[in-house]
């Protein structure tokens, strides 16, 4: 019984890394400029390898990623976009 619980205790933890690749894949092709869906599709599909993929894909010119960087965000960041507009 024991074997059981420790079983259901890794799935949970994979559960976990799962989702949060898909999230954070999710995030960085939004941020890339390619849209959430296809990122979300990525991390689904290839798990924590999707993020990865999504960090070494080249941004898009006009996207979020080349205007204020990766996490780049708040008052600071919008007047800056503002001004190279």
């Amino acid at each position: 019984m024991i074997t059981f619980a420790l079983m259901g205790a890794a799935a949970l933890w994979l559960l976990y890394l799962w989702l949060v690749a898909a999230i954070l894949a999710s995030y960085l092709s939004e941020r890339k400029g390619y849209g959430e869906k296809l990122g979300l599709a990525f991390g689904l599909l290839f798990s924590l390898i999707g993020t990865l993929i999504w960090l070494v894909w080249p941004a898009k010119p006009d996207s979020k990623w080349k205007k204020i960087g990766a996490f780049g965000r708040g008052k600071d960041d919008r007047e800056t976009v503002q001004r190279q507009a």
